[in-house]
């Protein structure tokens, strides 16, 4: 199970409404009225734990949200689906960071069958707090150094960084953003690459090569189901590369999948 070193903190809270007065205006956070849309988190894969994680860390702090958590596999996203109470809506947060058009399709496709009203959410990324994610992932695995208290890089370990995520070229295009935020919290060059697309992680070690790099690491921009990490791992051993752990349950991805839920909110009552 991959986990963050301490439970988050409060998540955030918006601030006032930008939205009109008046009985449709949403209420403030932790007052969400006994009909909001349930949040279902949508696992890729078949294994749910990082997914009932992320759950039960946003369930210390928001008790109003109605959560549950549904591999994207068989039937299991349509069941959760239809289990949804009468009269009520969902809003889904697929647990990706990027681009995933599988993934959109399979909840796509399970939402048109369980025929109940629901909004799919945006990949959690392109994010900065997915970049400070990373850097915090890279330091548990001893490839960056960082202040754990006030959150800043005080330099590298590796002189190369590869953010390498899932779902072909596009994923690796929006994967570029965080790969600038990344680079400017290490100061060492870090670029994006596709495990499933173009440019490939190989396309990324020669890029970075050919700037002088030597000691180089994968920094895996994914939540954790998307991709069979051992074997990832073993590949960037056999290749001379380090490798840091997925995002998995982090502080960010909690907070990011909060936001994703509140954004869906605002829309619904505009």
């Amino acid at each position: 199970m991959i986990h963050d070193d301490q439970p988050p903190e409060t998540l955030p809270v918006r601030g006032r409404s930008p939205l009109p007065g008046g009985r449709h205006r949403r209420p403030g956070s932790g007052e969400l009225p006994p009909d909001a849309p349930v949040l279902l988190l949508a696992v890729p894969g078949a294994v749910p734990d990082v997914g009932n994680e992320i759950a039960a860390y946003i369930r210390t702090s928001r008790t109003d949200i109605d959560i549950r958590v549904a591999p994207i596999v068989g039937t299991t996203l349509t069941d959760v689906l239809r289990g949804v109470p009468e009269g009520r809506s969902a809003v889904v947060v697929p647990l990706v960071t990027g681009p995933h058009p599988q993934t959109y399709r399979d909840i796509n496709a399970a939402v048109a069958e369980a025929g109940v009203r629901t909004t799919v959410t945006d990949p959690l990324g392109p994010h900065p707090l997915l970049a400070e994610a990373l850097h915090v992932r890279l330091a548990d695995s001893g490839l960056a150094r960082a202040d754990r208290i006030r959150q800043f890089s005080i330099g590298a370990s590796v002189d190369g960084v590869i953010v390498a995520t899932v779902g072909g070229d596009e994923a690796a295009v929006e994967a570029d953003m965080t790969a600038v935020l990344l680079a400017a919290r290490l100061a060492v060059p870090v670029v994006a690459a596709s495990i499933d697309g173009r440019p490939t992680v190989a396309d990324a070690v020669g890029r970075l090569r050919e700037t002088g790099g030597q000691r180089i690491a994968i920094a895996p921009y994914v939540i954790g189901p998307e991709i069979d990490f051992e074997r990832l791992a073993k590949l960037a051993t056999d290749a001379g590369l380090g490798c840091a752990e997925p995002l998995g349950a982090h502080t960010s991805v909690v907070r990011l999948v909060n936001l994703r839920y509140e954004v869906a909110l605002d829309e619904a009552m505009a």
